[in-house]
């Protein structure tokens, strides 16, 4: 039998929701790992709507569940039906819509809110000590939910440019977690917490590595599931 994970989304585009390219590749990796997975989203509002061609919001309103079905290609449920004891493993994919939809990151950094569903979500998997997979921005909501754990956003210094947003790393340390810097193609694996986080494109870097990093991160979650 494969692991059953759960995928949580936060939207469709990295501006105002989930990224997509690391929600695919996060499925592909769950695919050839042969795990079962149900895809889910937080049913609220969107923050904002942004128009990607021009890189600015728009007075649009959009559903963050309605827009992560796009992404699901239909098939997914509300995150307030998520239990985790139907499911072996977690994963949060990233993009700005976690840290704008999933919690406040992006207007209060790390006095941020967590969305009531995406922290009962997270505390329900911590508590039952099944792993939690998170890409990306996405390493903030554990950062805030479970002061202490160890998560990578890649690099706290900004390296050759190529990790434009380092000064994220500052924040997760003064919420009292331990930031341990990693390159693209990476994860870590904090095996007191079983949260496994790997930067995807916080890191400036081409596509496949991105995947790649991404796919340790699955391979990670899978083994501990």
């Amino acid at each position: 039998m494969g692991k059953r994970v759960a995928l949580v989304l936060a939207g469709c585009g990295v501006l105002d929701g989930s990224e997509i390219h690391e929600a695919s590749a996060a499925l592909v990796h769950l695919s050839r790992g042969g795990a079962e997975v149900k895809i889910f989203a937080p049913n609220i509002e969107q923050r904002d709507v942004v128009n990607h061609l021009k890189g600015s919001p728009t007075e649009e309103k959009r559903n963050v569940l309605v827009e992560s079905a796009r992404l699901a290609r239909g098939n997914i449920q509300d995150l307030a039906e998520l239990k985790a004891s139907e499911f072996d493993a977690v994963i949060f994919p990233g993009g700005f819509g976690v840290a704008k939809n999933l919690c406040s990151w992006a207007v209060d950094g790390k006095n941020c809110t967590v969305n009531e569903h995406v922290s009962s979500t997270l505390q329900a998997f911590h508590s039952a000590k099944k792993p939690i997979g998170l890409c990306c921005i996405s390493p903030v909501l554990a950062a805030k939910v479970f002061p202490g754990c160890e998560v990578t956003v890649g690099q706290d210094k900004n390296v050759d440019g190529r990790f434009p947003d380092a000064e994220t790393a500052s924040a997760i340390a003064e919420l009292g977690c331990k930031h341990i810097c990693k390159n693209v193609n990476e994860s870590h694996v904090d095996k007191a917490n079983k949260i496994v986080t790997t930067c995807a494109f916080m890191c400036k870097a081409p596509l496949h590595e991105i995947f790649d990093g991404i796919g340790t991160m699955v391979q990670e979650v899978l083994k501990l599931a």
